[in-house]
């Protein structure tokens, strides 16, 4: 049986669409593995030098088992964000006289071959090799690898427990936050020493291996526990069911003075308020607003003038850059209805436009307090608007042609990256490089003043030929109607 399951996978994985559409983007994924791969094994290699010439009175090997507390933490952190509970339809299967206890077992021991469990042999195994060429004793470090092999499973099972938490709130990072964050915190104020515990323990394991009984005695309970959660949502009728929820409504009657566009502005308002990944846009305004916070009270920042426009364009177009990118993604779960009434395209997307030129100028607005750290900043901020509207909020929209990737507004927000394609990597080139260098390049040939002009009447240029533009840019919506409605039709 598990093998006709493998087979099933087999055949689904590579004659769905998604893999025929994203070629390129699986090589690419297949050489980041690589790229990690090779980062992880030069690690491994080198610990022990590194380890030996930062501590030359402690024993590598016993400071390295000092700091996993620290990759055990940071590797929960990073599988929350990238790892999946691989699943399959098991929909069909059901009805079929297979056992679910069959399927639920094979779902979770097909999480076991994930790459991020493979992934630290390519550090613990030349890490290893290296110590049992020191002279350390070849039992002691076996069992050494075997333990941390233990809990890459368990990181890899508690991962899916705090991922089924964060599905039952609106901000699904935050059991993450709050676990990594309140571990890290209690370690580094000395409340409860992890890294102390973690090393004693792992000590322990090598010093009488019968301990091996607890990491393991972990690891079904966590199995056990991922087990029967699975099994309980293993129904056919599971997909139907739905929560119940109080209504609520908002009172958008203010749109009303945008004129025919309203309908639309309120559309794409309640969808930003009611959805899961479409919110991230409000969370992000938050972000997108401290973001200079992280560079203006440092002084080496505040001589590399240049970057005062990076930080304009992203800190007063964040919600341009994070809404916009996947106009008319947004949309793709109705699409085919929108396109089949009776409205005009170019309304449909002066209403997009119209929400990100507001946004940009609500954050320039928000962002004038960064006057504290000088006048220059507030300066190229203001500038970075100008820009925004005039130039990127077109970029925005005429990439948004080119999308073909269907969003799932259910699905959480926190690095998913379902309807992310080539598009949205290639243009962030022009979106933030483009004005960067621009600025960079005049305020290094001649003056800040200078650049900042330049960047100010390449905004002002895209605004007083706003209209041409969008009229180039409707028409190439209206040329790709069907092949959105086509490629949004799509299971991916």
């Amino acid at each position: 049986m598990i093998g006709h399951f493998l087979r099933l996978e087999w055949k689904q994985y590579f004659r769905s669409s998604y893999w025929q559409k994203n070629i390129v983007l699986n090589i690419l994924l297949v050489l980041a593995a690589l790229y990690f791969i090779l980062l992880f094994l030069g690690g491994g290699i080198a610990m022990y030098p590194i380890l030996k010439k930062m501590y030359p009175d402690q024993d590598p090997f016993v400071v390295f088992n000092g700091f996993l507390f620290f990759w055990i933490i940071g590797d929960l952190f990073v599988r929350f964000f990238f790892q999946k509970l691989p699943v399959m339809s098991v929909q069909p299967l059901l009805t079929l006289p297979i056992k679910r206890s069959t399927v639920v077992n094979f779902v979770l021991g097909k999480s076991a071959l994930s790459f991020f469990n493979f992934l630290p042999l390519f550090f613990i195994i030349p890490f290893g090799l290296v110590l049992i060429d020191k002279g350390y004793d070849i039992s002691m470090i076996v069992i050494w690898m075997i333990t941390l092999l233990l809990i890459t499973l368990i990181n890899n099972f508690v991962n899916f427990i705090i991922e089924s938490l964060s599905s039952e709130t609106e901000l699904s990072f935050l059991p993450i936050i709050v676990l990594v964050g309140g571990l890290y915190g209690l370690n580094y104020f000395g409340i409860i020493s992890f890294s102390d515990l973690i090393a004693i323990g792992i000590t322990s394991i090598i010093n009488n291996p019968i301990l091996l009984i607890v990491p393991i005695t972990l690891l079904l309970a966590f199995y056990t526990l991922n087990y029967n959660v699975l099994r309980k949502k293993l129904y056919l009728d599971h997909s139907l069911k739905t929560k119940t929820k109080e209504a609520t409504s908002t009172n958008l009657e203010w749109t009303k003075k945008f004129g025919d566009i309203a309908p639309f502005l309120q559309l794409d308002l309640k969808l930003i308020t009611r959805n899961k990944r479409a919110k991230s846009a409000i969370w992000m305004l938050v972000l997108g607003l401290l973001y200079g916070l992280f560079f203006y009270p440092q002084k080496i920042y505040m001589e590399m003038e240049f970057i005062f426009m990076f930080i304009g364009i992203f800190v007063t177009g964040i919600f341009l850059i994070n809404f916009g990118q996947f106009i008319p993604a947004w949309d793709s779960s109705y699409y085919k209805l929108l396109m089949s009434q009776n409205i005009k395209y170019e309304k449909y997307l002066k209403s997009k436009f119209t929400l990100m030129v507001i946004s940009v100028i609500i954050m320039f607005v928000l962002s004038i307090p960064y006057v504290y750290f000088g006048w220059k900043i507030l300066l190229a901020h203001f500038a970075a608007a100008i820009y925004n509207i005039g130039v990127n909020s077109h970029v925005i929209m005429l990439g948004g042609s080119y999308n073909r990737k269907k969003i799932d507004l259910d699905q959480r927000a926190a690095f998913n990256f379902q309807g992310t394609g080539a598009v949205q990597w290639l243009i962030g080139i022009p979106l933030m490089l483009v004005p960067m260098g621009i600025f960079a390049l005049l305020n290094f040939l001649v003056n800040f003043q200078t650049g900042v002009a330049v960047i100010i009447a390449l905004g002002l240029m895209g605004i007083v030929f706003h209209q041409k533009i969008m009229t180039h840019i409707t028409q190439r919506y209206l040329n790709s109607k069907y092949r959105m409605i086509d490629a949004f039709s799509q299971d991916t």
